[in-house]
C-alpha cells in the first residue's frame, strides 16, 4: 500500500517535469509551481495536497495514468521506481500492471544532463550529517598514531596537531 507521503512525493516528483493533475476528467488541471521552496515544499503545492486529500482524491489524477490518487491511496497500489527512468509510479500489488510509466509522454526524458526531480532537503541536516562524519573520521584518526616514512622510529601523534 503506498502511503500518504510517498502519494505526495510521487505527485511533487511528477508536478516538477511539468505534468498537471487532472481533476473531474480535464475540467481543471492543476500544476503548482515552484513544488519545492528551501527545505520544505511550496505553499502552492501544499495548497494543491490539501485540496487532493479534502476534496477530490477519488476524481483525480496525474496527467499520463488511469489511477486517480484515491485509488494510489488503496491497498492495492505501490509507488515504486521505473525501471526506464527511476522516477516514481504506481504498481498494483496484485494483478496486471499499468502499460506505461508518465514519462512514455515526455520525448526528452529521461535525460542525463538534467537534476532529478527531488524531494526538499534540510541544508541543516544534511551538515549536521557532514559534521558527524567528519568528527567520526577525525576521531578514528586520532586514535592511531601515524608513523611518518623515513623518521626511523620517531612517530607522529595526530593528537598533538589538534590544538
Amino acid at each position: 500500500m503506498a502511503s500518504p507521503d510517498q502519494v505526495k512525493q510521487y505527485l511533487a516528483y511528477w508536478f516538477q517535469l511539468g505534468k498537471r493533475l487532472i481533476v473531474r476528467n480535464g475540467e481543471k488541471a492543476i500544476l503548482p509551481q515552484p513544488v519545492i521552496q528551501g527545505d520544505r515544499y511550496s505553499a502552492e503545492f501544499e495548497d494543491c495536497w490539501q485540496y487532493i486529500t479534502k476534496n477530490s482524491s477519488k476524481d483525480c489524477y496525474l496527467e499520463g495514468t488511469v489511477q486517480t490518487i484515491d485509488e494510489l491511496l488503496s491497498s492495492r497500489w505501490d509507488i515504486s521506481p521505473c525501471a526506464r527512468c527511476d522516477m516514481p509510479v504506481p504498481m498494483m500489488n496484485l494483478g496486471l500492471q499499468p502499460p506505461e510509466c508518465p514519462c512514455a509522454d515526455l520525448p526528452l526524458w529521461p535525460n542525463t544532463e538534467l537534476p532529478k526531480p527531488r524531494s526538499p532537503v534540510s541544508n541543516q541536516t544534511q551538515l549536521n550529517s557532514i559534521r558527524d562524519r567528519l568528527r567520526r573520521s577525525h576521531q578514528n584518526r586520532q586514535d592511531a598514531p601515524v608513523q611518518q616514512e623515513g623518521d626511523g622510529d620517531r612517530s607522529l601523534d595526530l593528537r598533538s596537531l589538534d590544538h
